[in-house]
């Protein structure tokens, strides 16, 4: 195996290199790894010192300019800017090249802005203020004249022709957030003195219920095929059973799985901190069966060099705290092994719900146990309790039911 140590380099870059190969140790990267980045790093030095360049001149067009000149070399590895990201992050860390400035655009502008409204006045979280923005940024984007945003000649029937252009090739839940996330950007366009009316109510409203679909759940046998395509003999494995056991016992939104810290496990009460939508902080109990998973996780797979105190990070270096969709992900590809078909993380906390409704749980317990603000939200689960349903249906007239 390669060694950090065996890498010769010459150039401008030379007095940096010791560090740089501390810093990938610290972050978590084998030997092999590590020395691997820093075979990079010196053919980067030596093709530096041909152009008489620093490491102060690395622009993205040096870069660019290097990356031309490795694949014309014969290069087939490394050859992408994401193989220089570690050091050019260790770069701007040390102050030597300062991070890329770029002046946003006012379509941008306006978008930063709307989406702290959001998290700081209406207290979304981080995913639904993402999901938001990007819905409204095609509006924001047709009243762009001359680099400047107008608002003064905005009318009902632009956001009439808007919302039926945009919604023509949409599901019908996608097209619902759109038209939803519409209206928020008005009312705070309206608050901000950027319209003079308050136009929300002229976005159309879409066809549908959010009643109309039925929960899509797993049968308890297949939970438990979801679980065992988890080799926890790996610390992949670990991790991965360890959040899937929380979505399918607990009901937990992928980004709250994601969030978990180590400081929300109270051990010795048995209780789990969950921040949920709205910033809302919950105390949730803590099974056995959930607790061993994660105890098992924390002590076998996550990584001495996890950077931060969440929970779940990357288990291959730089050990970083995983997304919502690595959670996401981590559900498919363990369905895939259990050859269920296409299974979401959210299709978890519909089985939760499922479950809790065939054992005969009341609605309100079943609201309280998955947070939702209103009872309404849970009462589509009232769908999957077809014996209770059938008991209050009338016999059809002149047939039997």
């Amino acid at each position: 195996m390669a060694s950090p140590s065996r890498v010769r380099i010459t150039g401008p870059l030379t007095p940096l290199i010791k560090d740089f190969a501390a810093e990938l140790i610290r972050q978590g990267y084998r030997p092999g790894a590590a020395a691997r980045q820093l075979q990079l790093i010196a053919h980067l030095s030596r093709w530096l010192a041909v152009k008489g360049l620093g490491a102060t001149d690395l622009t993205a067009s040096i870069l660019a300019q290097f990356l031309t000149a490795r694949r014309s070399q014969g290069y087939t590895l490394w050859l992408s800017r994401k193989a220089l990201t570690p050091f050019t992050h260790y770069l701007h860390a040390v102050g030597l090249v300062p991070a890329a400035k770029v002046e946003p655009s006012a379509i941008e502008e306006l978008l930063t802005r709307y989406g702290r409204y959001l998290v700081d006045t209406r207290g979304l979280a981080e995913t639904s203020t993402r999901a938001y923005v990007d819905m409204v940024r095609p509006f924001v984007a047709t009243r762009l004249v001359d680099n400047e945003l107008d608002w003064e000649e905005l009318k009902r029937t632009d956001l009439t022709a808007f919302v039926r252009r945009a919604c023509r090739n949409r599901s019908g839940g996608s097209a619902r957030l759109l038209a939803a996330a519409l209206r928020s950007l008005l009312g705070y366009l309206h608050i901000e003195g950027l319209i003079r009316r308050p136009l929300s109510t002229a976005v159309p409203s879409v066809a549908g219920s959010k009643l109309a679909g039925l929960p899509r759940s797993l049968e308890a046998g297949q939970v438990d095929r979801l679980l065992a395509a988890c080799d926890r003999r790996t610390r992949t494995g670990r991790r991965d059973f360890a959040m899937i056991i929380l979505l399918v016992r607990l009901g937990l939104r992928a980004g709250e799985v994601r969030a978990l810290s180590l400081d929300d496990v109270d051990w010795r009460a048995g209780e789990l901190v969950v921040r949920g939508k709205g910033n809302r902080v919950e105390r949730l109990p803590l099974p056995s069966d959930v607790g061993n998973a994660l105890a098992a996780y924390l002590r076998h797979a996550r990584s001495d060099t996890a950077q931060g105190r969440t929970i779940f990070v990357r288990i291959h270096a730089p050990h970083r705290a995983l997304t919502s969709a690595a959670v996401s992900n981590a559900v498919q590809m363990a369905a895939s092994r259990a050859r269920l078909g296409p299974v979401s993380a959210h299709r978890l906390r519909h089985t939760v719900a499922t479950q809790m409704v065939r054992s005969g749980v009341p609605l309100p317990e079943i609201s309280q146990v998955l947070r939702h603000r209103q009872l309404l939200t849970t009462a589509i689960y009232a769908k999957v309790d077809r014996e209770g349903l059938r008991r209050l249906a009338r016999p059809w007239p002149g047939g039997v039911l």
